[in-house]
């Protein structure tokens, strides 16, 4: 199919808002290098919400037709590993919430498994999963950062996710795996306005705020392993 001359303007201004969110996770290095976790955080929130966006604005001008020779799938998985990989591991790093000596080893697992996660030709499903642990170590990270847990704990839980990142379990894609879709992104919205209000109140979060958002990773981890094991056996995994 030959390009649309007139939506390339549009076209290359979805995969600029795609890239900006490299230069938020270079603002969140900084950030985190200077000591002030709450604003990586915020960062990487809006990050996130780029991420969330990109893909219906790229939808909408018609991506990738527009520009044919510019892939922006490729950009938008670099973008989210320096953004759901990378940084995180940089804030729990400085932030002082892995091991003293050996919490490198534990970021480098981390960096090396999700780089596997991201090459994989099945990281993503033509039934719309994610398969292995979906490199939310955003989220991870902002836990166990919130949450002040010790060291120890937070190295085996790093790990122990590692290891998920191989076993080729089917994770539910929220904004397209249609089994609950709705009721998935309802849950979803009023979970990301309990950690936006989680980031906003470091470094003093309740704990009770901490444990009352658990709601949403237990629900996505129990509707996932559900499904996964409702899949045909012949659908890829």
């Amino acid at each position: 199919m030959t390009a649309n001359l007139s939506a390339q303007p549009l076209a290359w201004l979805v995969h600029f808002y795609t890239a900006s969110g490299a230069v938020l996770a270079f603002a969140a290095t900084l950030a985190a290098f200077e000591g002030r976790f709450r604003g990586a955080f915020l960062c990487l929130v809006a990050a996130t919400v780029v991420d969330a966006s990109d893909g219906m604005l790229a939808r909408y001008v018609g991506i990738p037709h527009a520009t044919p020779r510019f892939d922006g799938a490729r950009l938008d998985d670099i973008v989210d590993y320096l953004t759901f990989v990378f940084v995180p591991m940089v804030i729990l790093y400085r932030a002082g919430n892995l091991p003293e000596g050996w919490g490198f080893w534990v970021a480098a697992a981390v960096l090396l498994s999700s780089g596997y996660g991201f090459a994989s030709l099945d990281a993503k499903t033509s039934d719309y999963f994610f398969t292995g642990f979906p490199s939310y170590w955003n989220i991870v990270a902002l836990y166990l950062h919130a949450a002040g847990t010790p060291d120890l704990f937070n190295a085996v839980l790093l790990l122990a996710l590692v290891v998920m990142v191989f076993v080729r379990i089917g994770y539910v894609y929220p904004s397209r795996t249609p089994v609950l879709r709705g009721l998935t992104n309802l849950l979803g919205v009023l979970w990301a306005a309990m950690m936006l209000a989680v980031v906003w109140l470091l470094p003093s979060v309740p704990r009770v705020v901490l444990v009352v958002s658990l709601f949403f990773p237990v629900y996505y981890t129990g509707l996932s392993f559900w499904l996964h094991a409702k899949r045909p056996q012949s659908m890829p995994r």
